[in-house]
C-alpha cells in the first residue's frame, strides 16, 4: 500500500503539469483578459509556470511541501478571478463556473494536504522506504 501515495501524486500533478506547459506559451490568455485579469499575456504564463513547478516538484516527490504551496499560490487568484460564480447572471454559466470554482476548491484541499504531510514513500525527498 506504500505505492497509493505515489499514484496520488502522480494523479494529482498530471493537470497541473499539463496546464501549465499550455499556460506558460500564453494559451487561456485571451479567455484571463476577458475575465478582466489585468496583464493578462504577462500573468497567465507566470501563472503557467507557478503550477508547471509545483506540479513537477509533486510528481518527482521533489520538495513537495513547497511545490504544493506554489499550487496554492496559483489556485486562489485564479479561482477568484476566473471562476466568479457570484457574478454571473446567465444559470447555465454560473452552474459551470461554481463547478469549476468548487473543483479548484477540492484540489486546493489536496493541494493542503501536501503541504502539510509531504510526499509520502517513493519520492526524490525519501528515496529509502
Amino acid at each position: 500500500m506504500k505505492i497509493v501515495p505515489l499514484l496520488g501524486r502522480i494523479l494529482f500533478a498530471l493537470i497541473f503539469v499539463m496546464s501549465g506547459l499550455n499556460h506558460v506559451m500564453g494559451a487561456g490568455a485571451d479567455y484571463a483578459a476577458a475575465a478582466g485579469v489585468p496583464a493578462a499575456r504577462i500573468m497567465v504564463p507566470f501563472a503557467g509556470l507557478l503550477a508547471l513547478l509545483g506540479g513537477f516538484s509533486i510528481l518527482l516527490g521533489y520538495k513537495v511541501k513547497y511545490g504544493a504551496w506554489l499550487i496554492v499560490i496559483f489556485l486562489v487568484p485564479v479561482s477568484i478571478a476566473l471562476h466568479n460564480f457570484w457574478s454571473v447572471t446567465d444559470p447555465m454559466q454560473k452552474q459551470m463556473q461554481m463547478a469549476m470554482f468548487m473543483k479548484n476548491v477540492a484540489i486546493l484541499g489536496g493541494a493542503l494536504l501536501l503541504a502539510y504531510f509531504g510526499p509520502g514513500p517513493y519520492s526524490l525527498d525519501k528515496p529509502k522506504v
